[in-house]
């Protein structure tokens, strides 16, 4: 492991830092997250990650090939994340991010946000405007602190809510990404573009500085140790244990992914809100819908398509963010959060 880490800062110092001066903000929002912890508590928990700002550089001209030409060097098991949006499907396979942890892209005509933080396992999109993000190389609850090259700003990518910079205390507009393997994305997608290794940048683009997830190994698997502190821990599951997380402006939920598998569709409450969460058994992930008490899910006739899931019940429901992240950094930034262990019958 720490042959693994020389390696992957070696490579880092020889990245080229990435410099863009804008008037553009970020598209910002009231952010609806709950704050545990104060704007400057987090300020004063942010570490140094090691490489320095840009020292991980984001992908600002992302460049894409076919599913065939992917088919080349992926293996139909490697994790990749995946977008959707407006009859536009993308792939972003993790082997290339674990470099990078930012794309700068645009989907469906939207400039979107790509993010990826592989030491809390978490891929989250934002709506970014004319802005871009980069990596700035610090740290908080072990989990990637980007900027918007716009105003500074820094966002904890977890979070999604500036905790320094001229936009402090502003939230972004979250996109929906996809943590699934490249068989499942493709077979969902068959007409989806993949993000390219011809990236600009010298890369080892066949290995993983901090594991694999194919098979499970390394840091990444659920016993393993973390590398950096956190504000609060929580031991009811595994460090490393992946969860689908989703919130609302003043709770947090977890559902443990094998109870979700098992139950298939699951409601449960938020303070007065009720929530009802879906598995997708081809993606292997779980969408989330604010649905009122009463409403009846036929879960025989639910179908999944390149929106997501539709079915009887399910129209007018309104969809809530949600993604897969390792437990350990959800419970630091939500340590009230709900979690969900158990199958419940919806």
């Amino acid at each position: 492991m720490r042959r693994a880490f020389l390696t992957l800062g070696l490579a880092l110092w020889l990245a080229v830092p990435v410099v863009s001066l804008q008037a553009a903000p970020p598209s910002v929002v009231e952010p609806a997250v709950p704050l545990a912890h104060s704007l400057e508590a987090m300020r004063s928990a942010v570490r140094s990650g090691g490489p320095g700002k840009d020292g991980i550089p984001a992908i600002d001209r992302p460049r894409f090939e076919s599913p065939a030409e992917a088919d080349g060097w992926l293996d139909d098991r490697d994790r990749v994340i995946g977008y959707y949006r407006n009859g536009e499907a993308r792939a972003y396979p993790q082997r290339i991010l674990v470099w990078h942890e930012i794309v700068n892209d645009v989907v469906g005509g939207e400039p979107i946000g790509v993010t990826y933080c592989p030491l809390t396992g978490s891929a989250l999109g934002f709506r970014r405007g004319d802005s871009e993000f980069g990596v700035s190389g610090r740290l908080l609850n072990s989990n990637l602190v980007m900027y918007d090259r716009a105003t500074d700003s820094e966002w904890p990518q977890l979070l999604g809510v500036a905790i320094s910079g001229p936009l402090l205390g502003r939230g972004l507009e979250p996109r929906r990404l996809i943590w699934t393997t490249w068989e499942a994305w493709k077979a969902r997608h068959p007409e989806t573009r993949v993000l390219s290794r011809d990236t600009g940048y010298v890369r080892n683009y066949r290995r993983d500085p901090y594991g694999d997830y194919n098979p499970v190994r390394g840091y990444y698997r659920p016993d393993s140790r973390r590398l950096f502190p956190v504000m609060a821990e929580d031991d009811r599951l595994p460090a490393k244990a992946m969860v689908l997380a989703f919130r609302d402006a003043r709770s947090a939920a977890a559902v443990g992914l094998p109870a979700l598998r098992e139950a298939g569709v699951m409601r449960l409450s938020l303070g007065e809100r009720a929530y009802l969460v879906i598995h997708d058994p081809g993606l292997d992930t779980g969408w989330v819908f604010h649905a009122p008490e009463g409403r009846d899910i036929d879960r025989e006739a639910l179908r999944f398509g390149p929106d997501g899931v539709s079915g009887p019940g399910i129209e007018g429901l309104e969809p809530v963010p949600a993604f897969q992240v390792m437990w350990f950094a959800w419970a630091a930034f939500h340590p009230d959060t709900r979690l969900i262990r158990e199958s419940q019958p919806p």
